[in-house]
């Protein structure tokens, strides 16, 4: 689902879709009567405050309750997946994981988006949010917010920042010869994290691990470059020895440590940089992600969630209302700065108004954009050239068999594993209406 910059600890491992968790029962809160428009969505710790707001500014035409999905995107999904089987017709707003729009607009969950609706939902949204959206040239859901990886490092190991993978791996052999921090930090665990990082890489190396439309697997030779670079970098001697246990928290106490030189990991990290360690977090710097292809900006996998309107729900148009209130510039930079949840507004990347206009900023009591996000250049940057994962209303089941063929990455065979993974994907595919 991917990160965003969080102020607590508590709240940095609740943001991880790979965190401990504790299944909660949804609240068998209905739509049925009235003007109440429910909202499904994982956790967020201030999003209550967003819907008060448009409570309070929809004057009556809609009242929204928020029901908190689990914490993971597993938990997530199943119990929504379940209901909408079911044609339960108490959910109105879904918040979707970025992966999950196709296979919810092929089963007929969530209705297009059309007119001024479409209009709104669409203004301002960057191309990559935009794209997780989108289903046979259809939107499908109005992006809420997104995410990006990027690079950090300490700039007093490593005062030049590599701009290649190639430079970055030489730069990591080099300091593992002067005896200093050394290893190349990210999710090598056999989950989501190693899909979005081969996802990246394939990617960035102008491949494809399906067609376009979704339907064929394609595993060209970018793919097989993601494949040999997962492998040397594995194996070269420069990665954590829990490398295939690490999701992103265990990637950022790992460089907090100081295990290691480099650091691919979400926007959160700089957040818990700054509360576990203020003293030296002027050292601690970051860039855009490390190039596959010298000269050829990476293309880096987005994170984020969209919000749908059910087609099962019995307030369709207050839904939609509701939704771009709950999604609104204003309600994306409220989230981004309580919530560390990057928007999708590019707008709002160069706003350097503070959270409260009429005080005076501050970056712990009213934050800005700029105070908030000192990294946010690069994050546009980064979104800009995004990725997203391979839109098909298969992905569950692809992102499954995708997470066990590359683990671990050290004992991938790039030609080996490149036929595998073509002959298991395109099993995949042929699983016909929702995956469960």
């Amino acid at each position: 689902m991917g990160k965003g910059r969080t102020r607590s600890r508590r709240r940095v491992t609740a943001a991880l879709a790979a965190g401990v968790v504790t299944a909660s029962l949804l609240t068998a809160c209905g739509s049925g009567g009235g003007n109440t428009v429910t909202i499904y969505m994982y956790p967020e710790d201030h999003f209550q405050t967003t819907v008060d707001k448009c409570n309070q500014q929809a004057g009556g035409r809609y009242h929204i309750v928020y029901n908190k999905l689990p914490r993971t995107a597993d938990g997530q999904r199943e119990q929504l997946v379940r209901r909408l089987a079911a044609g339960d017709s108490s959910l109105d707003i879904l918040g979707l994981d970025v992966t999950w729009v196709p296979e919810f607009a092929e089963a007929g969950w969530i209705d297009e988006w059309t007119g001024q609706n479409k209009a709104e939902a669409q203004q301002g949204v960057l191309p990559g949010p935009l794209e997780t959206a989108v289903w046979n040239g259809k939107l499908y859901a109005a992006p809420k917010h997104t995410n990006v990886q990027l690079l950090w490092y300490d700039d007093r190991i490593t005062p030049n920042p590599p701009t290649t993978w190639d430079d970055m791996i030489a730069q990591a052999e080099a300091l593992k010869a002067q005896g200093k921090p050394h290893n190349i930090l990210f999710t090598g665990a056999q989950y989501e994290g190693l899909v979005v990082v081969y996802n990246t890489l394939v990617e960035s190396a102008g491949g494809h691990i399906l067609s376009n439309d979704g339907k064929s697997v394609v595993m060209d030779a970018g793919a097989i470059k993601g494949l040999e670079l997962l492998k040397k970098v594995t194996t070269a001697g420069i990665t954590d020895p829990s490398l295939t246990n690490q999701k992103e928290d265990e990637v950022r106490q790992a460089f907090q440590r100081g295990n290691g030189a480099f650091e691919l990991n979400w926007p959160f990290v700089y957040a818990s940089y700054a509360e576990d360690d203020a003293a030296n977090l002027s050292h601690f710097k970051w860039a855009t992600y490390p190039q596959v292809v010298p000269g050829t900006p990476a293309r880096t996998t987005i994170g984020g969630i969209d919000l749908a309107v059910s087609s099962y729900s019995k307030h369709k148009a207050e839904a939609f209302q509701a939704t771009l209130c709950l999604r609104s510039q204003e309600s994306q930079k409220f989230a981004a700065l309580n919530d560390g949840v990057p928007p999708v507004d590019e707008a709002l990347y160069t706003d350097n108004t503070p959270l409260d206009p009429s005080k005076p900023v501050n970056a712990d009591n009213n934050p800005s954009m700029q105070t908030a996000y000192p990294m946010r250049d690069a994050i546009l940057a980064a979104l800009k050239t995004a990725a997203v994962r391979p839109l098909t209303p298969a992905y569950q089941s692809l992102s499954t068999v995708m997470s066990k063929v590359l683990s671990p990455p050290s004992q991938i065979d790039p030609q080996r594993t490149a036929d595998e993974l073509r002959k298991q994907l395109s099993d995949a595919l042929q699983s016909k209406g929702v995956i469960p």
